[in-house]
């Protein structure tokens, strides 16, 4: 985790504050907390009965990614879900801590309640401002599922086969809010991605290498475009057909 947070810091891709990461550590049960350590309580803003008794590690807010590589257990936080689900105990630290988890934590619990539903094997949450991708929402005609991918996809071969099904769109909402995560769970039924208009990136992965890469395979797309902009020209693009050839590749 701090390793994966430092790749966002030097990518330009976290600044001060910016970019949260969760880690179900659904394994663990923690076995050396003192019998009279009394759980700081925290309740949630709706109740995430999928994740309950889960333990999850968790970046901290206003904690910068940066500092999160120098000294992860200092701007990171470990949190176990109530058994009903209503709720959150930090256990880092046993609770001796003034951390909290991410603002974005909700939206974190939406996505690995969505994840625990199917019984798929991802693990990691990450939120990212991925400069490109916010950049290219900023563009009126890809602020929409179908020309966005479209573009991702033709701009590299490597996109088409190592994220063929694309990336979900969520059109602007506020940061923080049970709208935005619930949004970006509809994105993340059929996406290991999804990319929140003119601010960043939600993506899943099975561990944190595997999701840091799929950001920055889209991330080399869409500088790709604008690089091929900026010289005044209109990329041309994998044709229909070479990508259809490349959707055949199996790995």
């Amino acid at each position: 985790m701090a390793e994966v947070a430092g790749f966002l810091w030097q990518k330009g891709w976290a600044e001060r504050n910016a970019g949260n990461i969760s880690v179900s550590l659904a394994d663990l049960r923690p076995s050396d907390i003192p019998d009279d350590y009394q759980p700081f309580f925290i309740s949630l803003p709706e109740g995430f009965p999928e994740v309950a008794g889960v333990c999850f590690i968790v970046s901290a807010t206003n904690r910068r990614m940066r500092d999160l590589t120098r000294q992860p257990m200092k701007n990171a936080l470990i949190i176990r879900v109530t058994d009903d689900g209503a709720g959150y105990n930090i256990i880092s630290h046993y609770g001796k801590t003034d951390l909290r988890p991410t603002s974005e934590l909700a939206t974190h619990l939406a996505v690995h309640s969505m994840i625990a539903r199917r019984k798929s094997q991802e693990r990691v949450v990450m939120h990212t401002h991925v400069t490109e991708l916010a950049a290219l929402t900023q563009l009126r005609e890809f602020a929409d599922q179908k020309r966005l991918n479209r573009i991702l996809w033709s701009m590299h071969p490597e996109t088409m086969i190592f994220v063929p099904a694309g990336v979900g769109f969520v059109p602007y909402l506020l940061p923080g809010t049970v709208n935005a995560g619930k949004a970006t769970v509809m994105a993340l039924e059929d996406h290991q991605a999804a990319i929140w208009e003119k601010h960043g990136l939600f993506a899943i992965g099975c561990n944190l290498n595997e999701t840091f890469d799929l950001a920055d395979i889209l991330a080399k797309s869409a500088s790709i475009y604008f690089m091929c902009r900026s010289s005044g020209q209109e990329p041309e693009g994998l044709t229909e057909s070479q990508m259809d050839e490349l959707g055949k590749i199996k790995f």
